[in-house]
């Protein structure tokens, strides 16, 4: 049987840390209607200021039949996968509260338990794989989510199967103190990784469903209680290279570097950063300390997958183990926790030098959801955060 295992302390200063800053005000329906390397930017400018990539729609009339429909062409010769080739102009009215509300998830599983690793107990954590978690429940977030979980949200995006979502977090931005425009989630939830290419139609919507509507409400609810901080698409996207190279839906290919950093803007323009709107980001650590020395470890996120519906957050706070996938590559950090698919990308956090800061993102974790892995971020992943940041640095 699941059992609960949220240290005290632990989880009320996490929980504690992803509220609203005293400067940050609640939503409105003004508001609510509204790799290692950095990746090589594209010449050609559509509207929007859009960067276009050489083999893409380079006039206003094919950016037109984009809008229209063109999107959907998935032809494999046809789709982008290069980290220069990342597109996804901004469709007004295509996110509405009920595409979001049937919108699945994103499943990443692992088959296998990963490489059995040096003994548990060893003094470092690359090539060691732990016990097995025991799992632990996961637990609804308080409600409003803007006031309990401002920096938490839902990416959706478009794919060959359809509708599909995951979940992120808002994250600092180095070049713009205090007015972010970063967004923090899994490389599969913008990528499919070596099968494939770019997903479409990527947007962030945080504090999604904020009163915590039933699913059967959302369709028909306002839409500053679906989006209350409204929808913000992603203008530039950046993943590893790793995971471009190597990610596969399925057993643990690429996961250890399954991580993305998305620079959005508003839908509809309202003058302010993302982080001025929700009130807070997260801090970013790259230099998170050895498995031994974290207490507890929290994993924030939307699961979708039964017995779940997507419609709800909910957390799970565990004191964390390590997986390995492959030696050669960086051991994962491991958590007991139920959430299912759609929570991919929700951020982890932890408590650092004193302050909770983001630490890693849902990644994998096994079919019968149990536990959930996620990145040790390290070099290729401040590579991508540094890059986007200096990407909109001028900007």
């Amino acid at each position: 049987m699941s059992t609960i295992r949220r240290p005290a302390l632990a989880a009320a200063a996490l929980t504690a840390a992803l509220a609203l800053t005293a400067t940050a005000c609640g939503p409105s329906e003004d508001k609510a209607s509204g790799s290692d390397k950095p990746s090589a930017s594209a010449t050609q400018t559509g509207d929007d200021g859009l960067q276009l990539p050489k083999n893409l729609p380079s006039s206003l009339k094919d950016l037109d039949k984009w809008k229209n429909g063109a999107w959907k062409n998935w032809d494999k010769d046809q789709w982008l996968r290069e980290a220069r080739d990342f597109i996804n102009p901004i469709i007004k009215g295509h996110w509405k509260p009920d595409t979001m509300k049937d919108a699945r998830s994103s499943d990443k599983t692992l088959s296998s338990k990963g490489a059995p690793g040096t003994a548990p107990g060893a003094s470092g954590d690359q090539g060691v794989t732990d016990p097995e978690p025991q799992a632990v429940t996961a637990k609804s977030v308080d409600l409003p989510y803007h006031n309990n979980a401002a920096p938490v949200g839902k990416v959706f995006f478009d794919s060959p199967e359809g509708h599909m979502v995951c979940s992120a977090t808002v994250v600092k931005d180095p070049a713009h103190p205090g007015k972010s425009n970063m967004v923090w989630t899994a490389g599969h939830c913008v990528h499919a990784g070596k099968s494939g290419g770019w997903y479409r139609n990527i947007a962030f919507v945080p504090s999604y469903n904020d009163k915590g509507l039933p699913g059967a409400q959302v369709n028909t609810a306002p839409v500053q209680d679906v989006a209350p901080y409204g929808v913000w698409w992603a203008d530039w996207a950046q993943t590893s290279s790793q995971w471009i190279t190597q990610g596969a839906e399925t057993g643990g290919a690429g996961a250890p570097y399954d991580f993305s950093v998305l620079h959005v803007k508003p839908e509809t323009a309202t003058g302010k950063s993302l982080e001025e709107t929700v009130g807070n980001a997260l801090t970013v650590d790259f230099n998170a300390p050895q498995v031994k020395s974290i207490q507890s470890m929290g994993a924030w996120g939307y699961p979708a997958a039964p017995p779940f519906d997507g419609q709800k957050m909910y957390d799970c706070v565990d004191k964390p183990g390590r997986l390995t996938i492959d030696p050669a590559q960086p051991t994962m950090y491991r958590i007991g926790c139920t959430m299912t698919g759609g929570s991919s990308g929700g951020g982890w956090f932890a408590q650092h030098d004193g302050k909770v800061v983001l630490v890693s993102n849902t990644s994998i974790g096994p079919a019968n959801s149990t536990w959930l892995a996620g990145p040790h971020l390290g070099p290729e992943a401040k590579g991508v955060y540094d890059g986007i940041s200096r990407k909109f640095a001028n900007q």
